[in-house]
């Protein structure tokens, strides 16, 4: 489904070139807080981390960015299970998550300081690695790819036409995902919810006209 997905969003930020009045690319690095699932007296926790990315953007209208976005978000995933771990919070193992993304972005203003809101519709992939086989010798957790979307608002400080500072605040949402069940059976998946991971960015913007 990844790569089906991931070529989709390609057609459709090709079909969106055609009309292109400027091109954005914006290479950020940032925080997210992390999130947490709770179920049956115990939780489980992707813990907060450091973000890095890219996004590219063509101005196919006024105002109007379409946007192309790629997020990793590297971090440690950690579980509390009464019955498994003694009700101690333990590392799980590494876990990382990849977000590909197809948004709109709309300026609210023009000028040398751009403030904007936007969101988007993509997937995310979450891939656990390096688990903790000395309190899970029997642990086996896979790759899920889950659909997920975000909102995002923010500004770019334009120094001159062609770069500027961007600054935003981020939320992402992957749909549906109920992390993994760390019990005395093994694991599982826990009840489907879906979950809010927040945090901000900072980066560099560069615009290139193509009137």
């Amino acid at each position: 489904m990844k790569n089906r997905f991931i070529l989709a969003l390609l057609c459709l930020t090709i079909s969106f070139a055609a009309s292109a009045q400027a091109i954005e690319i914006t290479p950020s690095y940032g925080y997210q807080f992390g999130t947490r699932i709770d179920y049956v007296f115990s939780s489980v926790r992707a813990e907060p981390s450091g973000q890095w990315g890219i996004a590219g953007g063509i101005e196919f209208r006024p105002g109007y960015v379409a946007k192309l976005s790629y997020v990793s978000m590297g971090t440690e995933f950690t579980g509390r299970d009464v019955d498994f771990t003694n009700n101690r919070n333990v590392r799980i193992s590494d876990l990382q998550t990849d977000w590909f993304l197809l948004g709109i972005q709309k300026y609210l203003k023009d000028g040398k300081v751009k403030p904007f809101v936007g969101s988007g519709l993509g997937i995310a992939v979450v891939t656990p690695k390096n688990i903790n086989r000395n309190e899970f010798p029997n642990l086996n957790l896979s790759s899920n790819t889950y659909f997920a979307f975000n909102f995002e608002a923010g500004v770019n400080i334009m120094f001159t036409d062609a770069i500027g500072l961007n600054l935003q605040g981020n939320l992402y949402f992957p749909v549906n995902y109920g992390g993994f069940y760390v019990g005395t059976g093994g694991a599982g998946v826990t009840t489907g919810s879906t979950q809010i991971v927040g945090g901000f960015s900072g980066g560099l913007v560069f615009r290139i006209d193509t009137d």
